[in-house]
């Protein structure tokens, strides 16, 4: 990759001044766009430009780290190996925040409409923009100032010091990644780490470490604590609010949004990070609006950003661990000791995987053995044979996600087929992809392995016969159980946990229920107190009914709210 900024002499990087970046692989263009944007914006912004769009994100990644700001992304939209499009998506990833332009031939302008829907395109130009003083310059000088309305906030880069097999090391990676904090890995064992262990005063025998981009070590550090020094909100500005959401799913992502939208004080609590189970499916293809398809963390997180661009707040790395009743106020504990007041609540809380019980399993979780499909893993997974287990969409999800870095993938399915438990958009997905295979009928019966998973034992369930395979790495995706125990005793759930509401309460109510009136849809067996998700008895299990559960939730509060 080539700068504009290099070319012209410059070789500091300043992350005070805002970076435009261009990519097109034609040479001569992309020359000339650097040329131009150069000509207008060099002196109070740095001008980044590349060749194509795989050395793009490289920069921009590397930009990321260096904590600089990175405003206007101008993309040309006919590139080889990935489109404009494609590359925005990308983009988005590492800049979520960065204004987006598509560059296009006349021929092209489909591709700009769909853009809309996919990156949320911010314009698009037609090629030849000549002149710039009236069909270039306009367009970033409005991108610039639009950008420069927002808060942006530069983070430096967080260090995690540990070992490579390591469960609480892989923990805190996947809870940064997931929060979208930039940090960067270094094995203890390497002679960087060990540099940053001894600046940090430590020997290796406590791991991870973490340096906070403003250079506190943190040994062993609980998610809590680490979210506070890393910039993230964990404790509420306000001790009572019109409406408390916990859960940061799809579910209580669209509660958020709608209860802020429409003038309720609102908090979001979230115990470990925006997007719940959704947030780490590798592309959601069924999903309104989406027809190129959507990563759950492109989707949440943008979902994140309107909730609080409403007004909301979001805690994260905050449990709830109690609910109290006390005549139309309702109070949240958390776990940190606190507590925070509300008129009313929407129990979003979601579901956690369901754990697979055999022998070595459970030591070697986060060593090999992972619960769904973590951001981190998939390139540890190059040149792997890569097991799964599980046969719904989001193991589905999960094959499709690592086949491009693992040498193989094999589904491990109890059941004789796929057609009962997985969409028939996905199975056939998954027919299309040479290095997957599906192995129905098969479990796994034990893990081996020392510091991280070596072996497998299947066991064919019609005939009994067993196999000892040799892999680095299993994710399992064996359904999933709501996490409502905290609610015991105060909110009825059924005999699996799952939260009832509305009709399930049968027609004489539920018991004790004080009001005239029966339950609203989704009100649960206490007045104000709303479910919404996955957590829900009988909900469907689908982002897009979760998203509309949140909504309606919002509308049921607003009734609440109008009778007290």
């Amino acid at each position: 990759m080539t700068t504009a900024g290099e070319a012209a002499g410059e070789t500091g990087r300043d992350p005070v001044r805002p970076v435009l970046v261009t990519v097109d692989d034609d040479p001569g263009v992309s020359r000339a766009v650097a040329r131009d944007l150069r000509r207008r914006y060099g002196e109070q912004n740095r001008i980044v430009r590349a060749e194509s769009a795989q050395s793009a994100l490289d920069a921009l990644r590397q930009m990321k780290l260096r904590g600089e700001q990175v405003a206007v992304i101008l993309a040309d939209y006919r590139m080889p190996q990935m489109n404009g499009i494609e590359f925005l998506e990308a983009a988005m990833d590492v800049y979520p925040f960065a204004k987006r332009v598509l560059l296009t031939a006349y021929a092209d302008t489909d591709a700009a409409i769909q853009a809309i829907n996919v990156v949320d395109l911010d314009h698009y130009l037609l090629k030849p923009w000549d002149p710039p003083e009236e069909k270039l310059y306009p367009v970033v000088d409005a991108l610039l100032d639009a950008w420069r309305g927002e808060e942006h906030k530069v983070v430096p880069e967080t260090k995690v010091v540990g070992h490579r097999f390591n469960a609480r090391s892989s923990q805190l990676r996947e809870f940064l990644a997931r929060n979208q904090v930039p940090y960067r890995f270094y094995s203890s064992d390497e002679p960087e780490g060990q540099r940053l262990l001894a600046a940090a005063g430590e020997d290796g025998r406590r791991l991870p470490v973490v340096v906070t981009p403003d250079g506190e070590p943190l040994v062993e550090p609980a998610k809590s604590e680490l979210a506070s020094r890393v910039g993230l909100a964990t404790t509420p500005a306000e001790s009572f609010y019109d409406l408390v959401v916990i859960g940061g799913g799809p579910a209580g992502l669209g509660a958020a949004v709608y209860g802020a939208s429409e003038g309720l004080s609102t908090v979001l609590v979230e115990r470990i990070a925006t997007g719940g189970q959704a947030g780490q499916s590798s592309r959601i293809e069924n999903y309104l609006g989406f027809p190129d398809g959507v990563s759950g963390s492109q989707l949440t997180e943008r979902a994140r950003r309107q909730a609080t661009k409403f007004g909301a707040e979001v805690l994260t790395a905050v449990e709830a661990t109690g609910l109290e009743v006390s005549g139309s106020g309702r109070t949240v504990r958390l776990s940190d000791g606190t507590s925070v007041g509300a008129q009313t609540v929407i129990l979003a809380t979601g579901v956690s995987y369901r754990q697979l019980a055999a022998p070595g399993l459970e030591d070697l979780t986060g060593c090999g053995v992972f619960y769904g499909a973590t951001l981190t893993e998939a390139e540890a997974c190059t040149s792997q044979d890569v097991f799964i287990v599980g046969g719904a969409n989001s193991a589905g999800q999960a094959a499709v996600y690592l086949a491009p870095h693992a040498k193989s993938v094999t589904l491990l399915v109890r059941a004789p087929s796929l057609t009962k438990s997985m969409s028939y958009y996905l199975i056939e997905q998954l027919r299309g992809i040479p290095n997957i295979s599906v192995r129905n009928c098969t479990e796994v019966i034990e893990a081996h392995g020392g510091q991280e998973l070596e072996r497998l034992t299947l066991r064919e369930l019609n005939t009994g016969d067993t196999e000892i395979v040799d892999t680095r790495r299993l994710f399992v995706f064996i359904g999933a159980e709501p996490r409502t125990s905290w609610l015991d005793g105060v909110v009825a759930r059924d005999d699996h946990g799952f939260i009832l509401a509305g009709p399930d309460h049968g027609v004489d109510g539920p018991k004790g229920w004080p009001l005239d009136r029966p339950p609203y849809h989704l009100e649960t067996s206490v007045p104000g107190v709303f479910v919404a998700g996955d957590a829900r008895a009988e909900s469907a299990k689908r982002v897009a009914s979760a998203v509309g559960e949140g909504a309606m939730a919002v509308m049921l509060a607003h009734r609440y709210l109008e009778k007290l």
